[in-house]
């Protein structure tokens, strides 16, 4: 069965014959990425010596008005990336595999499923075998993502908020929150013990959003009920609106200190956390570039560039 001809592999379910016309994600049935390569920006078991062996796709079931990748969700209407046929694909993921990726980091690839799937197999065939990481919104389907699990070693998924009125505001979706529970239960059913030294397991990512503090508390203590014991927990600080858009105060060190003593209260220990204070890049990337981030974070993955530029 075509799984792109009435599709439902998001929440949105818009059922739209993606043969002929894009969905709510804004793509058709034709794989399209923005970018393939290393990235060592990623979380340190994630990311290793090399890097992370990253696979950008284009579209997003969410269109967060904040999103720094907004050239590529379709927030912004701009029509980057490149279609790419399955054994393209297949040959991408061998590719950053000879690179010396540490991992293969399919980044919002949930209304791509099937044909990543068809992708992976291909790829296996001839020899791949990096650990996968499903790095998403955390907005998806349980039943669609349910086909793709037996090949996630990692999953990377965010909790934005809890709060359907946080979701609204910096989501682009209401609801947002009631979806991420049902999502979260799941994997936590599928892989309820997270070793990221054996590569397998849950991490998840929370951003503070600017004015949102009681939010991210209510999370943490949902995250210390639920998920402390099964998932890792990596807490972001460092709010970066894309360009154009009016900026926001960093987090005060009243309101950080509040999160740290938090995560000690609620016995929150396994994972990583921002430090506001440290010198990192603060940087939007810029997909129509070869290479979209600072040279220090990444390289272009040389067999993607010869289909880009072909």
């Amino acid at each position: 069965m075509n799984q792109y001809l009435n599709c439902e592999l998001c929440p949105n379910l818009c059922r739209v014959n993606r043969t002929e016309r894009r969905g709510i994600c804004r793509q058709s049935d034709q794989v399209k990425i923005a970018w393939a390569g290393l990235h060592r920006g990623e979380e340190p078991p994630i990311t290793g010596v090399h890097g992370s062996g990253m696979i950008f796709f284009t579209g997003c079931p969410l269109h967060c008005p904040y999103c720094q990748n907004r050239q590529i969700s379709g927030s912004d209407g701009m029509d980057v990336g490149l279609i790419v046929t399955v054994w393209e694909l297949a040959d991408i993921m061998l590719s950053l595999e000879r690179d010396g990726a540490c991992t293969l980091n399919l980044v919002t690839g949930t209304h791509f499923i099937p044909s990543i799937i068809d992708a992976l197999d291909i790829a296996k065939r001839e020899g791949f075998s990096l650990p996968v990481v499903w790095n998403s919104s955390g907005y998806e389907r349980v039943e669609a993502l349910s086909l793709i699990d037996d090949y996630i070693d990692i999953y990377l998924l965010d909790c934005k908020t809890l709060s359907s009125s946080t979701a609204s505001r910096f989501c682009g979706r209401a609801e947002y929150a009631s979806v991420i529970l049902p999502v979260l239960d799941a994997v936590k059913a599928w892989h309820p013990v997270t070793d990221l030294e054996k590569m397998k397991g849950t991490l998840l990512r929370h951003l503070v959003f600017p004015g949102e503090i009681a939010s991210t508390i209510e999370f943490l203590r949902v995250f210390a009920q639920r998920y402390k014991d099964n998932f890792y927990l990596s807490l972001m600080t460092q709010f970066v609106p894309p360009k154009g858009e009016p900026g926001f105060p960093p987090i005060s060190d009243e309101d950080y200190d509040l999160l740290v003593d938090t995560l000690e209260d609620l016995g929150i220990d396994d994972g990583f956390m921002q430090d506001p204070g440290d010198d990192d890049i603060l940087w939007i990337p810029d997909f129509t570039r070869d290479v979209p981030f600072p040279s220090s974070f990444a390289d272009a993955d040389p067999y993607f560039l010869s289909l880009k530029h072909r």
